[in-house]
């Protein structure tokens, strides 16, 4: 009989914040270290006859485009949280977008992607893929089910969307989705790095492929790049093949390394990331010169409901949207008030970051209207203690009212 004790040797029988912990870790066989060490090499030992090795082939180290040590930890213990067969990491989260689009798309093929989307996605489907591949893409609202039906085609090979939208917070139905995209022969593959695990996981709803850019959340401390894809073995292995191999978007070493320590906290940090998001928003919500938030976790939201569905009520996430009441100009002038929020692009970092994102470019046109009327600023709230980030929010409000 099977031993039902949890074993650190068999990661899926562990719960999630051990896995966190274990998952892709391994004793050094050489230095007897108990934590997989950073291994800076480009080049793996080669067995005394290497005629029957593939040069191209992911299966055993041999240099460090194809695979490397502590790129497959990472990729070990990422597809256990995710609960996939399978992961690929890749050099950025855009060359992990770039991965699933290069691998599944031919010319001639046709896309279904959400009109509200990351701007590398927006820029690949609307610009680069059509122009120098002849790759069709649609865009649609992806949480109107009967939008993704109507834009299906005889050639639709991927459908592409994003859990939480980024920027507007806008919520995806994953599962009524992956019905509509395998009944017409195509692929799902969803952005959730908005919604890492264990707060969602899009492959137990039918989604065939996961992509995160781990420069966020999941590393979680703003000091590596990385992205990856989480899957089926077969389709983790083109991407492999293709985009990491042929193309060459591999993780360094030390980026992968740098995340796989930083996953290890994910559950710890998701958990006060979350529970801050709530209260700031509740806060912003509740002001007066705020003109808007939009945060799946309030009543308000247009697809609350949806997301406490899809999300399990685990949380929404620690990324909202929001806009003062007034033109750009007062938007800059309360970020540069802000003390203890830092003002910069990313998210998912240790620390509060905030970014004022204008009106302009073709993406924003797909935007709800008070995110073209104010623009909006884009808010990843940190680690901070929420009481410290909502008295940094108040005295900004107050001082640009003066």
């Amino acid at each position: 009989m099977a031993d039902p004790r949890p074993d650190k040797e068999r990661p899926e029988s562990l719960g999630f914040a051990t896995q966190a912990v274990h998952a892709g870790n391994a004793v050094d066989a050489g230095s007897g270290a108990i934590r997989t060490p950073l291994v800076m090499a480009n080049s793996y030992a080669l067995p005394e006859d290497p005629s029957e090795l593939s040069w191209s082939g992911f299966d055993v180290p041999l240099y460090t485009r194809n695979t490397g040590a502590n790129q497959r930890a990472l990729q070990q213990k990422l597809a256990h949280l995710e609960q996939g067969e399978d992961a690929v990491v890749l050099a950025s989260g855009v060359a992990a977008l770039h991965g699933v689009f290069f691998t599944f798309l031919r010319t001639g093929d046709h896309a279904v992607v959400s009109d509200v989307t990351y701007e590398a996605s927006w820029r690949l489907f609307a610009d680069i893929l059509p122009a120098r591949y002849g790759i069709e893409a649609t865009f649609v609202d992806t949480s109107d089910p009967d939008a993704v039906r109507a834009a299906m085609r005889p050639t639709t090979r991927l459908v592409h969307t994003e859990v939480i939208a980024n920027p507007t917070t806008r919520v995806c139905d994953v599962a009524a989705i992956a019905e509509i995209a395998h009944e017409g022969g195509a692929l799902l593959s969803v952005d959730s790095t908005f919604t890492p695990p264990p707060l969602y996981r899009p492959l137990a709803d039918g989604a065939d492929l996961v992509v995160h850019s781990l420069t966020k959340v999941i590393n979680g401390h703003g000091d590596a790049m990385g992205g990856a894809v989480i899957g089926a073995r077969e389709h983790i292995d083109a991407i492999r093949a293709e985009a990491m191999v042929d193309v060459g978007g591999v993780v360094s070493p030390f980026n992968a390394w740098l995340i796989a320590r930083g996953a290890i906290t994910l559950p710890l940090r998701l958990r006060q990331h979350l529970a801050s998001a709530q209260r700031v928003a509740e806060f912003l919500a509740g002001h007066p010169d705020v003109a808007y938030v939009a945060y799946p976790g309030l009543a308000g939201h247009p697809q609350h409901e949806l997301a406490t569905r899809v999300l399990g009520g685990r949380g929404y996430g620690w990324m909202l949207a929001f806009a003062l009441d007034g033109d750009a100009d007062l938007q800059n002038r309360f970020v540069a008030d802000l003390r203890v929020i830092t003002s910069a692009v990313s998210l998912g970092h240790d620390e509060s970051l905030i970014v004022h994102v204008g009106t302009t470019g073709a993406r924003a046109a797909r935007w709800p209207d008070e995110f073209r009327r104010h623009g909006h600023l884009r808010f990843s709230v940190g680690l901070e203690d929420p009481a410290d980030l909502i008295a940094d929010l108040d005295a900004a409000l107050a001082t640009v009212r003066g």
